[in-house]
């Protein structure tokens, strides 16, 4: 599928073109009219999905911009998006920007942003679907583009759009830098006091039998899944695309293994995230 985002300047074009890429879209953003056409041709042998942003910056006339679509395949081919603002709304973003406005330099803002207007009216009437950003913020533009490519796409999946790490360590080597959420599990029973458990490790079936017996563990493991349901959808809605999960004990070979194993196993099973698991100290003593 093509994609061809445009509309004013300062509604929010960026914003549409990177919620595509994240996607897994092949974008590129002001790209010249001339380019079009041949861009096109490439991208189609290369991705299955791809999105360009053109606007007035594209090309030194409207005419040229709607010759360069028509030329390129027109509506056959392309679907037109188009995002759009207030002029009110505009002239506040292009004031707390303090960039000049590419329509034109030489004339007032409220005259350039109209004049703009009017040379994209072509383009407007001939969209597949106009979004308007004047009351959005830009995770709710993004997620109506995501809706807008879904629509249009009946084998659209949209993979798990953010990437989980789960991740044990010891506390005596440091925190792991990239932790968005680090969680102790020291206050939990040490399988490393159990003379024929210390030698072992979480991911052992004697570690693991021991601390599945314990009361203190399972309510552990039981609140800690809970809030991570109650965070999740949350993150997604803030548009989060990594997330890691450090879960630390003394030693970083029993405790935090052990429940790290269990958080990542709910995630699978609940088809909430697959996560990347990695064990720290482990990794580090594997010769």
């Amino acid at each position: 599928m093509l994609i061809m985002i445009t509309g004013l300047s300062g509604a929010g074009k960026s914003t549409a073109l990177h919620a595509l890429e994240d996607l897994g879209f092949f974008c590129t953003d002001n790209l010249p009219v001339e380019m079009l056409s041949d861009w096109a041709g490439q991208v189609e042998k290369q991705y299955q999905n791809a999105a360009v942003c053109v606007d007035i910056r594209s090309s030194a006339s409207p005419e040229k911009l709607n010759d360069a679509l028509e030329k390129a395949g027109g509506e056959n081919r392309w679907q037109l998006l188009f995002i759009d603002a207030s002029d009110e709304v505009l002239l506040r973003r292009f004031s707390t920007l303090r960039r000049k406005h590419p329509f034109s330099s030489d004339e007032e803002l409220s005259k350039t942003i109209n004049g703009e207007r009017n040379a994209l009216k072509q383009l407007r009437e001939h969209a597949n679907l106009i979004l308007n950003s004047s009351n959005l913020n830009p995770y709710e533009l993004s997620d109506m583009v995501e809706s807008f490519w879904k629509s249009r796409c009946e084998s659209a999946h949209l993979p798990h759009d953010m990437v989980c790490s789960i991740i044990s360590f010891s506390y005596q080597r440091g925190l792991p830098p990239a932790a968005d959420m680090v969680v102790d599990m020291r206050f939990l029973p040490n399988p490393h006091y159990e003379p024929e458990l210390a030698p072992l490790t979480g991911q052992d079936a004697p570690v693991q039998a021991f601390l599945a017996g314990l009361e203190d563990v399972k309510e552990a493991e039981e609140k800690l899944c809970d809030w991570l349901s109650f965070i999740w959808p949350r993150l997604k809605q803030e548009r989060k695309r990594y997330f890691t999960l450090a879960l630390g004990c003394s030693g970083g070979k029993h405790r935090s293994v052990y429940m790290a194993e269990r958080v990542a196993k709910w995630l699978r099973d609940q088809d909430i995230a697959t996560p990347v698991l990695a064990h720290r100290e482990l990794d580090r003593a594997t010769p």
